[in-house]
């Protein structure tokens, strides 16, 4: 599949990186980092399949989303690539790079670990379902209508980037179809073969309860040349929390001998 992308700045010799967002993002999550990180090297930020300007499909599953980054780094030049994932884009980082290993240089994977996760995002999906949309011209309106089933300000943020008011109607740029249906999958970890011996960043919000201590065998047994670190005052959107902390850690990693 091919990705809808953005690119930042330009090809210097240095490995290009692309950043893959996690679910109900786009690429626009990103860009002020993607900004900050292009300097000296070309960024490409990703809509993932399902997402943002990124086409629709029947499935959602990690080896599907390895195999669109795979062929995005492919379009783009080929590899290997610096690779930077967030949450569900962090797990398809993962994939990538357990699965199509010559594609990535360094892999950085910001607060998720490869195991299953307990929680259920599909209240998420039922709350866009079920807000009205109709007649909604500006995001604020739809903020309104939005925080009547989601209170948290943050979420209702992050979800309203996704919202299309161009055209006939506004309308959610995410198959929210297909997320629900396979959100098991999603939230969950699929068993897959090998082992990524490259550098790896895995890179936590301190205040985030996504990766603990008690993950860092599963990080390490298909990840053995791993770092763990930790934002200090961040939580799971780390990249939102302290953006110049981020921003410092993955370019300090990526620039490393």
């Amino acid at each position: 599949m091919q990705l809808h992308r953005t690119v930042t700045g330009t090809a210097t010799g240095a490995p290009r990186l692309v950043i893959a967002h996690g679910l109900f993002g786009s690429s626009r999550n990103w860009g002020a980092v993607a900004r900050a990180l292009a300097r000296g090297r070309e960024v490409v930020a990703v809509d993932l399949r399902n997402h943002g300007q990124s086409p629709w499909a029947a499935t959602h599953r990690y080896p599907d989303l390895a195999a669109d980054l795979a062929g995005t780094i492919e379009a783009c030049g080929g590899g290997p690539a610096d690779v930077l994932g967030h949450s569900m884009g962090g797990k398809a980082a993962m994939a990538l790079a357990l699965l199509f290993p010559a594609r990535v240089r360094r892999l950085v994977v910001a607060d998720i670990a490869p195991v299953a996760y307990g929680h259920d995002q599909t209240p998420l999906v039922d709350a866009l379902r079920a807000t009205d949309l109709a007649g909604v011209t500006t995001r604020a309106e739809a903020d309104r209508r939005l925080a009547a089933r989601l209170p948290e300000e943050g979420v209702r943020g992050l979800l309203l980037q996704s919202l299309e008011l161009r055209g006939e109607a506004p309308r959610w740029r995410l198959n929210l179809d297909v997320l629900a249906a396979e959100m098991d999958g999603i939230t969950g970890w699929p068993e897959l073969p090998g082992r990524f011996d490259g550098p790896a960043l895995f890179l936590a919000g301190a205040a985030s309860d996504y990766v603990t201590p008690d993950h860092d065998g599963a990080i390490r047994a298909r990840f053995p040349a791993a770092r763990i670190a930790r934002i200090a005052g961040a939580g799971h959107w780390l990249q939102a929390d302290r953006p110049a902390e981020v921003v410092a850690a993955v370019q300090g990693f990526l620039d490393a001998p």
